[in-house]
Protein backbone atom coordinates (compact mmCIF):
# COMPACT_ATOMS: atom_id res chain seq x y z
CA UNK A 1 0.00 0.00 0.00
CA UNK A 2 1.15 3.02 -0.55
CA UNK A 3 2.20 5.58 2.03
CA UNK A 4 0.45 8.81 1.66
CA UNK A 5 0.32 11.87 4.16
CA UNK A 6 -1.73 15.40 3.46
CA UNK A 7 1.09 17.71 2.92
CA UNK A 8 -0.44 20.23 5.33
CA UNK A 9 -1.05 18.10 8.16
CA UNK A 10 2.67 16.66 7.58
CA UNK A 11 3.81 20.02 8.31
CA UNK A 12 1.87 21.34 11.06
CA UNK A 13 3.13 22.52 14.18
CA UNK A 14 6.81 22.22 12.31
CA UNK A 15 7.04 24.77 9.55
CA UNK A 16 2.68 25.20 9.13
CA UNK A 17 0.47 26.50 11.50
CA UNK A 18 -3.07 25.22 12.30
CA UNK A 19 -6.13 27.03 10.83
CA UNK A 20 -8.08 27.06 13.51
CA UNK A 21 -6.38 28.89 16.87
CA UNK A 22 -7.75 28.87 19.73
CA UNK A 23 -7.93 26.62 23.20
CA UNK A 24 -10.87 25.41 25.04
CA UNK A 25 -11.90 23.49 27.94
CA UNK A 26 -13.23 19.76 27.34
CA UNK A 27 -16.56 20.53 27.78
CA UNK A 28 -16.40 23.87 24.60
CA UNK A 29 -14.48 22.17 22.47
CA UNK A 30 -16.96 19.54 20.70
CA UNK A 31 -19.04 22.71 20.10
CA UNK A 32 -16.74 25.65 18.94
CA UNK A 33 -15.10 22.66 16.55
CA UNK A 34 -18.84 22.48 14.41
CA UNK A 35 -18.71 26.20 14.64
CA UNK A 36 -15.23 26.61 12.78
CA UNK A 37 -16.85 23.85 10.35
CA UNK A 38 -19.95 25.82 9.94
CA UNK A 39 -18.13 29.44 9.57
CA UNK A 40 -15.81 28.06 6.47
CA UNK A 41 -18.74 26.27 5.06
CA UNK A 42 -21.14 29.44 5.06
CA UNK A 43 -17.95 31.99 4.02
CA UNK A 44 -17.01 29.19 1.20
CA UNK A 45 -20.35 28.92 0.10
CA UNK A 46 -21.28 32.67 0.26
CA UNK A 47 -18.00 34.09 -1.22
CA UNK A 48 -16.74 31.23 -3.61
CA UNK A 49 -20.05 29.42 -4.67
CA UNK A 50 -22.31 32.16 -5.29
CA UNK A 51 -21.40 35.75 -6.58
CA UNK A 52 -19.31 37.58 -6.65
CA UNK A 53 -16.96 34.76 -6.55
CA UNK A 54 -14.05 36.10 -5.03
CA UNK A 55 -11.58 33.23 -5.18
CA UNK A 56 -11.12 33.10 -1.57
CA UNK A 57 -8.70 29.83 -1.24
CA UNK A 58 -7.96 29.70 3.20
CA UNK A 59 -10.04 30.90 5.61
CA UNK A 60 -8.68 31.24 9.49
CA UNK A 61 -10.09 31.21 12.62
CA UNK A 62 -8.94 32.53 15.78
CA UNK A 63 -10.53 32.78 19.04
CA UNK A 64 -9.91 35.27 22.22
CA UNK A 65 -12.83 34.90 25.13
CA UNK A 66 -14.34 38.31 23.60
CA UNK A 67 -13.99 38.03 20.35
CA UNK A 68 -14.14 35.52 17.07
CA UNK A 69 -11.27 36.82 14.02
CA UNK A 70 -11.87 35.31 11.17
CA UNK A 71 -8.92 35.49 8.12
CA UNK A 72 -9.49 35.33 4.64
CA UNK A 73 -6.89 34.50 1.82
CA UNK A 74 -8.41 36.06 -1.52
CA UNK A 75 -7.25 37.07 -4.55
CA UNK A 76 -9.94 39.59 -5.26
CA UNK A 77 -9.60 41.34 -1.77
CA UNK A 78 -12.16 43.95 -3.94
CA UNK A 79 -15.04 41.90 -3.86
CA UNK A 80 -15.12 40.55 -0.72
CA UNK A 81 -15.25 44.43 0.56
CA UNK A 82 -17.65 45.36 -1.47
CA UNK A 83 -18.20 49.38 -2.58
CA UNK A 84 -17.47 51.05 0.55
CA UNK A 85 -17.06 48.21 2.33
CA UNK A 86 -21.06 46.73 2.00
CA UNK A 87 -20.28 43.18 1.55
CA UNK A 88 -17.98 42.45 4.33
CA UNK A 89 -20.00 44.35 7.01
CA UNK A 90 -23.05 42.47 5.98
CA UNK A 91 -20.82 39.14 6.13
CA UNK A 92 -19.79 39.85 9.53
CA UNK A 93 -23.43 40.67 10.57
CA UNK A 94 -24.90 37.04 9.23
CA UNK A 95 -21.79 35.21 11.24
CA UNK A 96 -22.45 37.68 14.25
CA UNK A 97 -25.92 36.45 13.92
CA UNK A 98 -24.76 32.70 13.03
CA UNK A 99 -22.33 32.26 16.03
CA UNK A 100 -23.62 34.68 18.72
CA UNK A 101 -20.40 36.35 19.31
CA UNK A 102 -18.33 39.11 18.20
CA UNK A 103 -16.75 39.26 14.99
CA UNK A 104 -14.18 40.65 13.19
CA UNK A 105 -12.74 39.80 9.58
CA UNK A 106 -9.29 40.66 8.25
CA UNK A 107 -8.24 40.02 4.69
CA UNK A 108 -4.98 39.22 2.99
CA UNK A 109 -4.06 39.32 -0.58
CA UNK A 110 -3.25 36.77 -2.45
CA UNK A 111 -0.33 38.02 -4.89
CA UNK A 112 0.31 35.74 -7.18
CA UNK A 113 -3.06 33.46 -7.65
CA UNK A 114 -1.22 31.06 -10.13
CA UNK A 115 0.56 29.61 -7.34
CA UNK A 116 -2.56 28.98 -4.82
CA UNK A 117 -3.28 25.15 -5.34
CA UNK A 118 -6.75 25.94 -4.24
CA UNK A 119 -7.23 28.51 -6.83
CA UNK A 120 -5.61 26.44 -9.33
CA UNK A 121 -7.70 23.61 -8.35
CA UNK A 122 -10.93 25.36 -8.68
CA UNK A 123 -9.61 27.06 -12.18
CA UNK A 124 -9.23 23.39 -13.57
CA UNK A 125 -12.63 22.26 -12.01
CA UNK A 126 -14.04 25.11 -13.64
CA UNK A 127 -12.73 24.56 -17.04
CA UNK A 128 -13.55 20.76 -16.96
CA UNK A 129 -17.31 21.61 -16.03
CA UNK A 130 -17.34 23.00 -19.34
CA UNK A 131 -15.61 19.80 -21.12
CA UNK A 132 -12.23 21.86 -22.46
CA UNK A 133 -9.42 19.46 -23.41
CA UNK A 134 -8.04 18.24 -20.01
CA UNK A 135 -4.62 17.21 -21.50
CA UNK A 136 -4.41 20.96 -22.67
CA UNK A 137 -5.87 22.71 -19.61
CA UNK A 138 -3.47 20.90 -17.04
CA UNK A 139 -0.18 21.92 -19.35
CA UNK A 140 -1.50 25.36 -19.10
CA UNK A 141 -1.73 25.44 -15.65
CA UNK A 142 1.07 23.88 -14.76
CA UNK A 143 2.98 26.14 -17.14
CA UNK A 144 1.75 29.05 -15.51
CA UNK A 145 2.31 28.29 -11.97
CA UNK A 146 5.89 27.63 -13.22
CA UNK A 147 6.56 30.89 -15.16
CA UNK A 148 5.37 33.07 -11.54
CA UNK A 149 7.79 31.04 -9.35
CA UNK A 150 7.05 28.17 -8.46
CA UNK A 151 9.54 25.55 -8.39
CA UNK A 152 7.40 22.66 -8.97
CA UNK A 153 4.06 21.75 -9.73
CA UNK A 154 1.52 18.61 -10.24
CA UNK A 155 -1.84 18.36 -11.35
CA UNK A 156 -4.16 14.96 -11.20
CA UNK A 157 -7.29 14.87 -12.33
CA UNK A 158 -9.22 11.08 -12.01
CA UNK A 159 -13.18 10.03 -12.48
CA UNK A 160 -14.50 9.80 -16.50
CA UNK A 161 -12.42 12.13 -18.29
CA UNK A 162 -13.57 13.51 -21.36
CA UNK A 163 -16.89 11.63 -20.30
CA UNK A 164 -15.52 7.90 -21.45
CA UNK A 165 -17.13 4.88 -19.99
CA UNK A 166 -14.03 4.18 -17.66
CA UNK A 167 -12.70 6.41 -14.94
CA UNK A 168 -8.95 6.27 -15.14
CA UNK A 169 -6.39 8.52 -14.19
CA UNK A 170 -4.05 11.86 -15.46
CA UNK A 171 -1.63 14.18 -14.38
CA UNK A 172 1.21 16.31 -15.46
CA UNK A 173 4.08 17.63 -13.54
CA UNK A 174 6.71 19.64 -14.15
CA UNK A 175 9.69 20.70 -11.85
CA UNK A 176 10.29 19.10 -8.30
CA UNK A 177 8.13 18.46 -5.60
CA UNK A 178 9.94 17.27 -2.49
CA UNK A 179 7.14 15.69 -0.53
CA UNK A 180 8.97 14.14 1.82
CA UNK A 181 11.15 17.55 3.61
CA UNK A 182 9.40 19.03 5.89
CA UNK A 183 11.29 22.18 4.93
CA UNK A 184 9.83 22.19 1.44
CA UNK A 185 6.90 24.72 1.33
CA UNK A 186 4.14 22.33 -0.90
CA UNK A 187 0.84 23.68 -0.83
CA UNK A 188 -1.56 21.33 -1.59
CA UNK A 189 -5.69 21.20 -2.50
CA UNK A 190 -8.14 18.51 -3.60
CA UNK A 191 -11.24 20.21 -5.60
CA UNK A 192 -14.22 17.77 -6.98
CA UNK A 193 -15.26 19.18 -10.12
CA UNK A 194 -18.92 17.93 -11.14
CA UNK A 195 -19.75 17.34 -14.19
CA UNK A 196 -23.00 16.29 -15.93
CA UNK A 197 -21.51 12.71 -16.48
CA UNK A 198 -20.15 12.17 -13.21
CA UNK A 199 -17.41 14.00 -10.47
CA UNK A 200 -13.84 13.80 -11.40
CA UNK A 201 -11.23 14.68 -8.68
CA UNK A 202 -8.39 17.30 -8.96
CA UNK A 203 -5.75 17.24 -6.98
CA UNK A 204 -2.91 19.95 -6.99
CA UNK A 205 0.62 20.03 -5.23
CA UNK A 206 2.71 23.65 -5.47
CA UNK A 207 6.38 23.46 -4.12
CA UNK A 208 7.48 26.74 -4.12
CA UNK A 209 11.09 26.37 -2.66
CA UNK A 210 12.08 26.13 1.18
CA UNK A 211 10.58 27.78 4.54
CA UNK A 212 13.15 30.24 5.89
CA UNK A 213 12.93 32.96 8.99
CA UNK A 214 12.53 35.76 6.51
CA UNK A 215 9.29 34.36 4.95
CA UNK A 216 6.96 37.36 5.16
CA UNK A 217 3.52 35.42 6.58
CA UNK A 218 3.65 33.27 9.36
CA UNK A 219 0.93 34.95 10.43
CA UNK A 220 0.95 35.50 12.61
CA UNK A 221 1.00 33.65 15.41
CA UNK A 222 3.28 31.58 17.42
CA UNK A 223 0.24 30.54 19.37
CA UNK A 224 -0.82 28.41 16.10
CA UNK A 225 2.17 25.99 17.28
CA UNK A 226 4.09 26.17 14.60
CA UNK A 227 8.16 26.52 15.21
CA UNK A 228 11.06 28.97 14.43
CA UNK A 229 11.80 28.13 10.64
CA UNK A 230 15.57 27.37 10.45
CA UNK A 231 16.85 29.63 7.89
CA UNK A 232 18.77 28.07 5.25
CA UNK A 233 18.42 24.54 5.44
CA UNK A 234 18.32 22.69 2.54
Amino acid sequence: MGQKTHPFGFRVGITEAHKSRWYAPKALFAELLVEDYRIRHYVDKRLNRTPPFAAVADILIERTREELTIILKTARPGLVIGPKGAEIDRLTQDLMAMTGRKVSIKIVEIRNPDTSAVLIGEAVAEQMKKRSNFRRLLKQRCESAMQNGAKGVRIQVSGRLGGAEMSRRFQTRLGSIPLSTLQANVDYACVPSRTTYGTIGVKVWVYMGMFTDSEEEQEESRAAGARARARGRR
